[in-house]
Order: structure tokens, then C-alpha cells, then sequence
């Protein structure tokens, strides 16, 4: 039975997966504050909502009066997480690294407040000491801390070497740096709680034991499980696209529409991993079904995305989805897709449009949208395969939509 409020809080969310000493963990928190940290690499130029149930386990810790490091991978980016890959990340110049740092840090203040106001937050770069590591001493003091035999029994290792597939020496070096890591930040800033995801389990027990061995220190790790959907599917960028965090990458009234249209047996999960109503509260909204599930569809959208993209935002992407849910054509706020006139023959089709906007894989997809009728341009049904149009009519935007839920504006240039 846990004690401290914050532990059973996640717990009662859904967020806890495994720890190291769960009870020791629980006392401690009982009994001070603590400083805990994720680490994220920058391997894109934004988060996805797959790491957002880390995200909000440090809001968590925050909000409860706990000191949390948002940890940048500028380091250990350049090498990249072998962790359950099937093969070797392809390397990242410094140039797209740096690109990608500035973006998450726009992020990560979105959900922790950094302000001097609130009790110390902090985020670090790995980069600020791993590049400056003498790779002679590094193996001397710390590589002679980690056992071979040991990493190997790691699963995200064993999956990797079962299947013949190559795990470089590069690679393997991310889990010693990343062990380092927790090291350093106990070292320098008395961290002792890593968290992640289920996948980052061996490369914190690494830190862990790393620091048990150098200084005799008890450090703990707390792992939340991968997101997936009811259907048990994986939740991130490999689910129908990516839901990215960053309005560069996803418009908000897209991020919006997400999360309204999440199926039935999903609302109840997302809204006690990505909103802080209280779980009574959560109880109640998804207990009633019918057009009240749909309501607590609509909440759940606007919480979450008012935490990501602000209020301003999150009323747009409502009243958007209003006006296309009632016919109205021509919002401005909805996300626009635009096509190369040089790509475009003067008459272009519209099995071309579907295309070459993406919003389709193939034309035989295309074809078989439009004798389904899901197919409308301006509101208009498309019933004609066949049908062109003049590039000219898409100097202006035009709505181009595929069922109920899926809407954009055309426009060629």
C-alpha cells in the first residue's frame, strides 16, 4: 500500500510500469523533496504524444513541490538509443542536432514552469560534459564499472542479437554515456530519481549501478509503460502518422482533432495520463455513455491541447471544428496543405489533388474514396472520377475533405 499522495496519484493514472524499490522510493517522498529527471534525445525536431506520459509525470513531481531536470540528448543524440531498434540510427550533424534542441526546449516550457517562482527546475544539455570526456580516463574510471555480460542481458539488447541483426560498438557506448548521465546529475545536483519509458529500463538500472559502484550512493528509477491505444497498438509516430507536439509539425487544430475523435475505450486513459482532472471527476465524465462520451471527448481535446498549445489555440481549433461540422466552408484555421504549380499540369485532377496533398497513399485509394462518397470539395460531393479543375481555382484556399473527420485547405502556388 503506497503512502505518499503524488506515488499514488500516477499510480492511480496508469503512469507507474516498474521501479527499482517502489516501497523505498515511497518513504523517501513521504518524508522530503526530492530532484528527479527524464532524459530526451533530439532526434526530431519535436516530441510526439508518446512521450508526453513522461512529460507529465514531471509536471507531477513539480506541482507536488519536487525539483525536475528536463535532460537534453545533445550528447548522446550523436551517437543514438539502440534501445528495441532493429538497426543503427542513422547519425544526426550537429547543425540538425541544434535545430532540434532549440524546438524541444519550446516544448518542455510549455509544461514546466522554469521560473525562478516555482521550486527549481532545471534543463541541461548531456552534451555540456560528454563532449568534454578524455576517452582514456572515461574507460579507466568509468567503462571498468560495466559488465559486458550484464549488458547483454538486457532484452533491448537480446532482442537485437537473437535476430542477428548488428549492434555496433557506437551503440553500445550510448548506455554507458547514459549511465553516466544519472551519475553525473546525483554528482552535481543530488538527482536520484530517473524516469522513463518501460524501453529505457536497462539503460537506467546502468546509472543506478554505475553510482552504486562509484560513490555508494542509492539512486531509484521509475518507468511508465509505452503508450498504446485499446486496440494495443503503439501510440506515437507510427500510428496513422505522427501526433507531434510542435504546431511546425502538427496544427493544433489537427493535435485538437486527435484527441476528439479518440476511440470510446481510450477517453477514460487519456484523460487520467494527459489532463489533471481528478480521477473522481474523470470517473463521472466517462461513466455515461451516448452523446456524454462525446462531450468528454470535446473536454478531453481541449485540456489537452490548452496545456500544449495555450488557450488561444485550443478556442480555435474548437470553433474550427464547429464551422466544418456544420457545413460551413472556408475556415481559416484549418490546416493548409500546399502543392507546386511547376508539379501541376494546368488541368490537374482530383484522384491528383488527393495525391499530391498527401491526404491519400495511392490512387486507387483516391478512386475508391469517391465511389464511396467521402469525397467533397467546398462542401460539394465529388462523384466524378474523372472530374479536373484549373490550377487557377486554388490561388485561394479550397476545403478538400475525406469523410467526417479529415479536412484541409488546398492551395496551389
Amino acid at each position: 500500500m503506497l503512502k505518499s499522495n503524488l506515488l499514488k496519484n500516477l499510480q492511480s493514472r496508469g503512469f507507474i510500469n516498474d521501479c527499482t524499490d517502489l516501497a523505498g522510493l515511497d518513504d523517501l517522498l513521504e518524508q522530503t523533496k526530492i530532484t528527479c529527471y527524464i532524459g530526451y534525445d533530439a532526434t526530431a525536431s519535436s516530441l510526439h504524444v508518446g512521450h508526453l506520459m513522461n512529460i507529465m509525470m514531471l509536471r507531477w513531481f513539480q506541482k507536488e513541490g519536487h525539483r525536475v531536470i528536463t535532460l537534453l540528448g545533445g550528447g548522446t543524440t550523436k551517437i543514438g538509443d539502440p534501445s528495441f531498434r532493429k538497426t543503427e540510427r542513422p547519425l544526426i550533424n550537429n547543425d540538425i542536432i541544434n535545430t532540434n534542441l532549440a524546438s524541444l526546449k519550446s516544448i518542455f516550457s510549455k509544461y514546466i514552469n522554469f521560473s525562478s517562482n516555482f521550486p527549481d527546475a532545471l534543463m541541461l544539455n548531456n552534451d555540456e560534459w560528454l563532449s568534454k570526456l578524455n576517452y582514456l580516463n572515461f574507460l579507466r574510471d568509468t567503462g571498468k564499472h560495466f559488465s559486458i555480460n550484464r549488458m547483454l542481458s538486457f532484452d533491448s539488447v537480446k532482442s537485437r542479437l537473437q535476430k542477428n541483426d548488428p549492434l555496433s560498438f557506437l551503440e553500445f557506448n550510448y548506455m554507458i554515456l547514459q549511465g553516466y548521465d544519472f551519475y553525473k546529475l546525483n554528482k552535481d545536483h543530488e538527482c536520484i530519481l530517473q524516469m522513463g519509458g518501460s524501453d529505457q529500463w536497462g539503460n537506467i538500472l546502468n546509472g543506478i549501478e554505475l553510482t552504486r559502484r562509484k560513490n555508494g550512493k542509492k539512486l531509484f528509477g521509475l518507468t511508465s509503460p509505452l503508450l498504446t491505444n485499446s486496440a494495443g497498438q503503439k501510440m506515437g509516430k507510427s500510428l496513422n502518422g505522427a501526433i507531434w507536439l510542435n504546431e511546425e509539425n502538427l496544427s493544433p487544430y489537427e493535435f485538437w482533432q486527435f484527441w476528439r475523435n479518440s476511440e470510446d475505450n481510450d477517453i477514460e486513459k487519456f484523460l487520467l495520463l494527459f489532463t489533471e482532472f481528478s480521477v473522481e471527476k474523470i470517473k463521472e465524465l466517462t461513466a455515461r455513455k451516448g452523446h456524454h462520451l462525446n462531450e468528454a471527448k470535446i473536454i478531453l481535446a481541449n485540456e489537452v491541447t490548452n496545456l500544449c498549445h495555450g488557450k488561444i489555440k485550443t478556442t480555435e481549433a474548437f470553433k474550427t471544428s464547429q464551422a466544418v461540422f456544420n457545413e460551413n466552408i472556408g475556415s481559416n484555421n484549418l490546416p493548409t496543405i500546399e502543392i507546386s504549380k511547376e508539379e501541376c499540369p494546368p488541368n490537374i485532377s482530383i484522384i491528383q489533388l488527393l495525391t499530391m496533398s498527401g491526404m491519400v497513399k495511392s490512387g486507387k485509394e483516391a478512386r475508391r474514396l469517391i465511389t464511396d462518397k467521402a469525397v467533397k470539395l467546398e462542401g460539394k460531393l465529388i462523384n466524378n472520377i474523372s472530374g479536373t479543375y484549373e490550377i487557377n481555382d486554388f490561388v485561394d484556399p479550397q476545403k478538400l475533405s475525406i469523410g467526417k473527420k479529415k479536412h484541409f485547405n488546398i492551395i496551389i502556388t
